[in-house]
């Protein structure tokens, strides 16, 4: 039971969702659309973000307020519709993608800075994994000191990374010229010569990556001073967080040649405000992003312990994840994610493009679990379980629901084969996480449906380690 203490006000859960979602991927979309499309090919691709986005944050929305005793929404409505082995699969994919998200922050940071001290280099050298990891614990003593302490300097850092972003969008709103949008509007000169489809398909990982931590406030649905909150919070941060990435992305296209954008370094947000009021625009940019970043993390971090403690009260992971300290943290799930974030950040060091990779692979293993959510409402609906209350809207919610599932199943396919397999070999792996947890409650392993899950998912693990091995998939 969660003590009066500890609960979440309303803005604190909207701080978690913005926190969440306002990270590393805002600061890069300049170059990343630029480098794929003009203006109408980026207004397309945030149409269809914007829209299959705005249809999950409503599944969570649903489900927050029909499925309330479901605490840890992503993990907690998987189980709940698909099975024990399917809610597992959730909960293990959305911990690595917050574990993951995490280790491409502090990748990200050190670039950033390795611009003015070389010896951080593209954030994966020894200098920059040092200074990571000691960042890495020195937030997690500082989170084992109590959740609501860690949420509201959360949301003071989640303000103030909403500044420097605002700041950015009022100087280029000064710079727009409208002859030059109108001259990028189709790519302008030098336009991509891949079709209007593969343009769009070209950003859709990284239109799920900045949308990433929409259901944060759906995660910590237990610490809710009210459970309407969490509703409210997953929208109001969604429409917040829209409207920033949509107004980074285009407004650039106003003030300089699309392939000028193309061009520029990442963080291009600095490079674009360095084009047009000079070098120190990069450097405050930089500043905003680092406070960003750090938020971000922050948020992350205590998502990635809660999914971990609420799967273990449930059965699906070792019950050892499910201790609390003196200060009602779960500190058990937070050695375990950190001691993987800081392998991860290790790994880095053997990797060309760390940041790249990592957003493409977090990108790709949050579909699974936004897919199985999404399933779950439309099954909801479809029964019309809950539905005594306010029938009405059973039409509107399946609807709304089954358009969630076909976004993110679309999603899946946009993103490739490589990711889908690399991400197996993790589900393969992290399974075994699931059998000590059946055996120490001595439960089946699995039902015969599940058996065909694992088996799928150990396929693709042997196919993603072969396509490794023999070089048809890089990393």
């Amino acid at each position: 039971m969660t003590s009066t203490a500890q609960k979440l006000s309303l803005t604190s859960l909207a701080a978690l969702v913005v926190g969440s979602m306002v990270g590393a991927g805002i600061f890069s979309l300049p170059r990343t659309f630029g480098d794929a499309t003009g203006p109408f090919g980026a207004i397309v691709a945030w149409c269809i973000a914007g829209a299959g986005i705005f249809t999950l944050a409503h599944v969570f929305r649903v489900l927050a307020e029909r499925k309330s005793d479901l605490d840890a929404g992503v993990y907690a409505y998987a189980s709940a519709g698909f099975g024990d082995y399917a809610g597992f699969l959730s909960v293990l994919g959305y911990w690595l993608v917050g574990c993951i998200a995490d280790v491409s922050y502090w990748v990200l940071i050190k670039a950033t800075l390795g611009a003015f001290f070389p010896i951080f280099g593209d954030g994966n050298t020894i200098a920059a994994v040092l200074v990571s990891s000691v960042a890495l614990w020195g937030f997690h003593f500082m989170i084992l000191r109590g959740i609501k302490e860690a949420a509201a300097i959360n949301t003071v850092v989640t303000v103030a990374k909403i500044v420097p972003i605002l700041i950015f969008i009022v100087i280029l709103l000064g710079a727009f010229e409208t002859d030059l949008f109108r001259s990028n509007f189709w790519g302008g000169a030098d336009t991509p010569e891949a079709s209007l489809f593969e343009q769009i398909r070209a950003t859709m990982l990284v239109t799920v990556f900045v949308f990433i931590g929409v259901e944060g406030a759906s995660v910590y649905s237990r610490y809710a001073r009210k459970r309407s909150d969490v509703g409210v919070a997953t929208t109001l941060g969604f429409v917040v967080v829209l409207g920033l990435m949509v107004l980074v992305t285009l407004l650039p296209y106003g003030a300089l040649e699309r392939p000028e954008i193309a061009g520029m370094r990442q963080p291009s947000m600095a490079s674009v405000l360095e084009s047009i009021v000079g070098p120190w625009g990069s450097v405050f940019v930089s500043a905003g992003l680092i406070v960003s970043v750090l938020g971000a993390y922050l948020a992350w971090s205590l998502i990635c312990v809660e999914v971990l403690f609420c799967a273990a009260k449930n059965g699906d992971m070792p019950s050892v994840l499910a201790r609390e300290n003196s200060n009602s943290v779960p500190a058990a799930a937070l050695w375990l994610s950190n001691g993987v974030i800081q392998l991860f950040l290790i790994s880095t060091l053997f990797s060309e493009d760390a940041f790249r990779l990592m957003v493409n692979l977090t990108s790709a293993m949050v579909l699974i679990p936004y897919l199985l959510v999404a399933a779950y409402g439309f099954l909801v609906a479809k029964r019309g379980e809950t539905y005594n209350i306010r029938p009405k809207e059973r039409f509107r919610d399946q609807i709304l629901a089954g358009a969630a599932t076909v976004y993110t199943a679309f999603m899946i396919y946009a993103g490739g084969l490589k990711f889908l397999l690399l991400s197996a070999i993790l589900y393969a792996l992290g399974t075994a996480l699931f059998l000590y947890a059946r055996r120490e409650q001595k439960k089946p392993l699995f039902s015969p449906r599940e058996w065909l899950v694992f088996i799928a998912v150990v396929v693709g693990c042997l196919v993603g380690i072969y396509g490794l091995v023999t070089g048809s998939i890089t990393i």
